[in-house]
């Protein structure tokens, strides 16, 4: 029900704008402040069990964190960054695993340690192992053509590959110009998926230009980070902040 509700959802009147969470609490905030599903941030999954992001080391993590966030109430997808392996199996087997406990997506990118591309014909196979263990998982395919120098040209040609090994959304994080967001919806029938980035198009703009999903990444855990250091250093407790027993509730309900 919460993968059919998860799917649904790319396709609303308006694009899903996603937060990205990085612990059960922070999930659960963001189910009470009126958010239809969220996502986890694999930045802040990695930093906080003081890991290195991207590097494939955070596979106990992610799934005890996923874990916990299917308690939650709305459709939950979580950023596996690569799949934690190269061999089409073993990912889809970890898919089938989340699908089991009721996570409704993944995020599963192309990027590799050491700022390098998996070859597209690998990639895909990995796209096609899960959604074959796992047919009913919302697969956002990540391409960090945008992410990585040098790899913005094969952008549209991973769009199209991706969409044809059967992911159900497309995720291009760094892409932020009109043109290039207008030519990468027009190269898949797929919900687009790009990052939210201070300064750049709003909401509504992104919407305009036929984004079907808004992620926020790394950037709530970011943020956290720097107004817990701000409060540290200037010793004013901000306005709104929960209280001890909000949290407490939260983690409860």
């Amino acid at each position: 029900m919460r993968t059919r509700t998860f799917h649904d959802l790319h396709h609303g009147r308006r694009p899903l704008l996603l937060p990205n969470v990085w612990s059960f609490a922070s999930g659960a905030a963001m189910v009470e402040a009126g958010f239809p599903a969220v996502g986890t941030t694999s930045l802040g999954v990695a930093a906080t069990a003081g890991k290195r992001d991207a590097a494939g080391g955070t596979r106990a993590e992610t799934l005890a964190l996923a874990r916990g966030l299917a308690r939650l109430p709305v459709p939950v997808t979580i950023d596996v960054e690569a799949g934690f392996s190269d061999r089409p199996g073993e990912v889809a087997a970890l898919a089938a695993d989340l699908a089991s406990w009721g996570i409704a997506g993944i995020n599963i990118e192309d990027g590799r340690p050491g700022g390098v591309l998996a070859a597209p014909d690998r990639q895909c196979a990995l796209i096609r192992a899960i959604k074959a263990a796992a047919p009913d998982l919302f697969v956002n395919a990540r391409t960090d053509c945008h992410w990585l120098p040098g790899h913005t040209a094969q952008t549209l040609d991973r769009v199209r590959a991706y969409t044809e090994a059967g992911a159900d959304g497309i995720f291009v994080p760094g892409l932020a110009d009109e043109a290039g967001i207008r030519a990468a919806v027009a190269a898949t029938h797929l919900p687009l998926n790009v990052l939210f980035l201070p300064g750049g198009a709003t909401f509504d703009e992104l919407a305009a230009m036929g984004v079907r999903r808004v992620s926020y990444g790394s950037l709530l855990y970011r943020t956290a980070l720097h107004a817990a250091v701000v409060t540290a250093l200037e010793g004013r407790i901000p306005a709104g902040i929960p209280a001890y027993d909000d949290v407490q509730r939260l983690v409860s309900a």
